[in-house]
């Protein structure tokens, strides 16, 4: 018992935290969403605003990892985050088929078509918070701005493709198993 409970105490002690935001348990829970999101009935384009939002943090992740190491060339920005947000098309190959449509000019997959708009929308997010930032005097207006701005952004995001669908994801899906 006394080991016990000085296990739960030294729980508590802060310790350093290492984080990797693409370790293998991340990995399988990203992949096994879709899956998940499916059997509690959320529409695929929903799914694919807030992996393209994850996936835009990833790159920024990269980049500040770079920042941190001092690794600079040129295009470095535009490259990691374009190579983040493509990491979808590995995510879920198994899961869903190619299948693109019409959507406004595009003729692009639903999917991919709001996996992009999640990513862009996170990275607008961002912006918004940077430049409410520096309206304010550098200081947020409230705590945890920094989180809630780009978190509500993508959550109504959501939301519009949830009840006003853009673009059918219901007809590019392969039954799940």
């Amino acid at each position: 018992m006394k080991k016990i409970m000085l296990g739960l105490l030294a729980g508590l002690l802060p310790f350093k935290a290492f984080a990797n935001p693409a370790c293998v348990v991340c990995t399988v829970a990203i992949g096994a969403s879709l899956s998940i999101a499916r059997k509690l009935g959320v529409d695929d384009c929903v799914v694919g605003v807030w992996t393209g939002a994850m996936l835009a943090i990833i790159g920024y992740w990269t980049m500040r990892f770079c920042d941190k190491r001092g690794w600079h060339w040129p295009y470095r920005d535009a490259m990691l985050m374009v190579l983040s947000i493509s990491m979808i098309g590995f995510m879920y190959v198994s899961h869903l088929t190619y299948n693109p449509i019409i959507i406004g000019f595009l003729y692009l997959d639903s999917f991919l078509f709001t996996n992009l708009v999640g990513a862009g929308m996170w990275i607008a997010s961002m912006h918004l918070y940077d430049w409410m930032k520096r309206k304010n005097g550098g200081h947020a207006h409230f705590p945890f701005e920094k989180v809630v701005v780009p978190v509500l952004i993508t959550f109504l995001t959501s939301l519009l493709f949830h009840y006003w669908p853009i673009c059918d994801c219901a007809m590019d899906t392969v039954p799940v198993l």
